[in-house]
């Protein structure tokens, strides 16, 4: 009788366990895998949301050709226009549902979110913000992270070496965004001019907030400084709205700018001739919609997303991102849980997203997987062209 009871108390409890086995992991089933997007599909960094739209392009093509180990990928994408608050709400709904995070979009939302990321243990791939503030997490704090983007210190030091010693400046201003990115990128322009031993000099800076709408007098402010080379650090309406200001006021400047402004087909329509011949950095030293890597990408984002026609540079970013990510899946084979994730994404090594970026490297004590810039010229609006003038420039990874 003892024995008959035990037994049945033994398999009692294994099926009170079998839907905790059947689960692999939050996000996780046998017939799918949900990955999670915060984006700001409204708000002032809009336009950066194609690299959501494409991720989840990605993943139906991804999907007609099998999924990954059998399973099909689900993408949840939920908009926090570019605000800290709801992005973080947004990954609490998340946590339990998804099995990691894709692309967290903005400084300001990275600092918001860093600490519930470790909380959470929430694989967060490819965030795009200033890798610093990672750098400053104790490492015990950076398991499921996993970077693969450009130091925004490292880029500003870059764009004003180059704003000096190819395009002849001497006199600097920087319009910045007031948060971890453009003041990173600010801290890095500074750094770039004590390099230069007084070959150039910061006129003036001019900061503006997220809710800024007219730039008129943040244009004049630059105009009075009598810069002739104006350093952006901003989001694409803002740095458009800027230089458009600039042009009322008869102001034309060199115009050098961080990679959040480098998809130029987005550029040109807002700006038309006014952005040729503005210099600006690719994120990661990427390759970008006139590059032949990219073509057989773009084919299949437009594809399956015709909307990302016209936005191909922002969706290249995307794409690069999920494809980092599912190549983490891949690794991992099919008995998926966040551990051997993490496991998996330590063992990428010279990466290169399908020819999209360079080589992406990770390991048990390396989350900054690649940091490189590569500057571009915008040639004519007319045809949506442009230049490499600089080609990629890979810098030390910093955690």
């Amino acid at each position: 009788m003892k024995t008959r009871l035990g037994m049945l108390l033994v398999a009692v409890s294994l099926l009170a366990a079998a839907p905790a086995l059947a689960q692999k992991a939050p996000g996780v089933t046998d017939t799918e895998i949900v990955i999670g997007l915060t984006m700001p599909l409204s708000g002032p960094a809009a336009a950066w949301s194609n690299t959501g739209v494409a991720m989840e392009a990605w993943t139906r093509y991804l999907n007609d050709h099998g999924g990954i180990h059998g399973r099909k990928l689900k993408v949840v994408m939920k908009d926090d226009g570019y605000n800290p608050g709801r992005a973080v709400a947004n990954l609490e709904e998340m946590k339990e549902q998804v099995f990691m995070s894709v692309g967290l979009l903005g400084s300001a939302i990275l600092q918001a979110s860093k600490d519930k990321v470790a909380e959470f243990k929430l694989p967060t791939i490819n965030p795009y913000g200033n890798p610093a503030i990672w750098a400053k997490q104790p490492k015990d704090r950076l398991r499921y992270v996993f970077v693969a983007y450009t130091d925004y210190n490292d880029e500003g030091d870059f764009l004003v070496s180059h704003a000096v010693n190819k395009l002849g400046a001497s006199k600097v201003a920087v319009f910045y965004q007031n948060d971890e990115y453009g003041r990173g990128g600010l801290e890095g322009v500074n750094r770039g001019l004590r390099g230069l031993g007084g070959k150039g000099s910061l006129v003036t800076t001019v900061a503006y907030e997220l809710t800024d709408r007219e730039m008129g007098t943040h244009a004049l402010k630059l105009k009075d400084s009598g810069a002739d080379t104006v350093i952006l650090y901003s989001t694409i309406t803002h740095g458009a709205n800027i230089v458009k200001e600039m042009a009322k006021a008869g102001y034309r400047p060199k115009i050098v700018s961080s990679f959040p402004l480098g998809d130029y087909s987005i550029m040109y329509r807002l700006l038309g001739e006014l952005w040729e011949g503005a210099h600006f950095s690719a994120l990661n030293g990427a390759a970008t919609a006139g590059d032949p890597a990219a073509k057989p990408i773009l084919e299949i984002l437009t594809k399956y997303e015709p909307k990302l026609v016209g936005r191909e540079n922002t969706a290249l970013a995307g794409a690069a991102a999920i494809i980092l990510a599912v190549e983490g899946l891949k690794k991992a084979g099919r008995n998926l849980t966040r551990e051997s994730y993490v496991e998996a994404m330590e063992q990428i090594k010279g990466f290169d997203s399908m020819g999209l970026t360079p080589a992406v490297t990770f390991g048990p004590g390396r989350r900054h997987g690649l940091n490189a810039v590569r500057m571009l010229r915008a040639v004519k609006a007319a045809d949506n062209s442009y230049v490499e003038v600089v080609p990629t420039q890979v810098f030390q990874p910093h955690f």
